[in-house]
């Protein structure tokens, strides 16, 4: 059974950085394409950053230039660098495969919050 534990978030100043860390078990993490994920209070859970199996990778509108995903395959591990953050990034985050390698399980999530 999949897990997810997402980690690095927190109380951040407008323009501000952060990397997030999400921890993976249960399967091996090359065979996956992989993303992240944000809910804001009161809207959907969107897609924000995607990695191909190989590296390929994509992003929203909203995060490019600022957010960069990556994967540490040996170690089951997914990150997001955001930089340059804006209070409409303030969500929880979570990862989860992407692009139809989407797992029924999600974890708990971490907290993002830009603000002065």
């Amino acid at each position: 059974q999949v897990l997810f534990v997402e980690s690095g978030g927190g109380l951040v100043l407008p323009g501000g950085s952060l990397r997030l860390s999400c921890a993976v078990s249960g399967i091996s993490l090359s065979k996956y394409r992989m993303g992240w994920y944000r809910q804001a209070d009161g809207k959907q859970r969107e897609l924000v950053a995607g990695i191909g199996r190989f590296g390929i990778k994509e992003y929203a509108e909203a995060v490019k230039g600022r957010f960069a995903i990556s994967r540490d395959n040996g170690k089951n591990t997914v990150y997001l660098q955001m930089n340059s953050l804006k209070p409409e990034d303030t969500a929880v985050y979570y990862c989860n495969g992407a692009w139809g390698d989407l797992f029924n399980a999600w974890g708990q999530g971490t907290q993002v919050t830009v603000s002065s």
